[in-house]
């Protein structure tokens, strides 16, 4: 399988790449044009990969991607490019409606005329795969509720309202055109490699400088963690497995309170890192209350049995082992966190991968 992914040189994307080239037999083709999220660093790891190309595109621009096609051939399309934070939505939706609406349009459109001009062979072959999120969903109203594949779409905040989009354009251009799409919507990713504006690597990065650690509103807000390798290998299994105009929810099956998140970062911490900085007793005294994001679901928790009892995935990570190996991966890995905080990554990141 010869695999075109974009943004794979974010969170996700690069976790799909490590994971596929550590353990498959896959060529991948990264398709990144390389926003503040985009980290080269987190790909150092399979950099002398044979089976590895990086292609410095914007996904917008479509002659760009059409001479993508034409170069590498690709048999499949893993779709992961996307501005995903819903604060910078919240603060600039514009760059969210043309990456995540926009981009998977020419994306699609690009994919369909390469698609079209296979043999009849390679077209059954080939598939593209659209990787979505649970909060195209809005959130839930009972304690018992979990969403499933056909749960309707009533997203909150603008990122995840370009989610939604995305996902119906990839819907449309297989009921309209045929063209074999997969789709999967995932719960909240956690684990190394993660940009830190999100909340759990932000979280340990703020403890470990003695800096507070905001939450928003009363921190009751419930969110189920699915850490980031079991999803990659929940993607890989959907795009070689998956059977062609279904939709997949992939779970961690660990809902979490997001104060309660935050009480085990700092549990952790004081195992792993006791050396506290100057004027912390304990890292728990650093928590803050801050003012609660607009529109901010209270609940998300995903129904993961389809993709367990069609495709044999289940996570392999509790909640309670993959903090730890991400707390630990964090403490372990400075110089990234480092590189990342000052921008140096973004200054040297074509370094050795153009």
């Amino acid at each position: 399988m010869k695999i075109l992914l974009t943004g794979g040189a974010g969170f996700i994307g690069s976790s799909v790449i490590r994971n596929a080239l550590y353990t498959r037999d896959i060529e991948i083709i990264n398709v990144d044009i390389l926003t503040y999220a985009g980290n080269l660093d987190s790909l150092a790891p399979i950099k002398a990969s044979t089976n590895y190309t990086f292609e410095h595109v914007n996904i917008c621009d479509a002659p760009a991607i059409a001479e993508v096609f034409a170069k590498h051939q690709p048999t499949a399309v893993m779709h992961l490019a996307a501005e995903s934070h819903v604060d910078r939505s919240i603060d600039r939706p514009s760059d969210f409606i043309q990456t995540n609406i926009i981009g998977t349009y020419t994306l699609l459109e690009q994919s369909r005329i390469y698609w079209q001009s296979l043999t009849q062979k390679q077209q059954g072959a080939f598939r593209f795969h659209h990787i979505s999120t649970d909060e195209v969903y809005g959130d839930l109203k009972q304690a018992d509720e979990l969403f499933t594949e056909t749960t309707s779409y009533a997203p909150s905040s603008p990122y995840a309202a370009s989610k939604a989009s995305s996902d119906h354009l990839v819907r449309a251009w297989q009921r309209t055109y045929g063209l074999p799409t997969l789709i999967t919507n995932c719960s909240n990713n956690y684990g190394p490699y993660h940009f830190p504006e999100k909340l759990i690597p932000h979280v340990i990065l703020n403890a470990l400088a003695g800096k507070p650690l905001p939450i928003y509103g009363d921190g009751l807000q419930i969110r189920d963690w699915l850490y980031v390798d079991d999803h990659a290998r929940a993607l890989l299994r959907v795009i070689s497995e998956g059977e062609i105009g279904e939709t997949y929810n992939i779970g961690g099956h660990n809902e979490k309170k997001n104060l309660d998140v935050v009480k085990t970062i700092c549990n952790l911490l004081e195992e792993l890192a006791p050396n506290k900085p100057g004027g912390v007793n304990n890292y728990k005294d650093l928590i803050t209350f801050v003012r609660d994001r607009p529109g901010h679901d209270l609940r998300y928790a995903v129904d993961a049995r389809k993709i367990s009892q069609d495709l044999d995935w289940q996570p392999r990570e509790t909640f309670e082992s993959g903090m730890k190996k991400t707390v630990g991966w964090y403490l372990a890995n400075q110089e990234w966190c480092q590189r990342v905080l000052s921008g140096k990554y973004r200054l040297e990141r074509l370094g050795g991968f153009s």
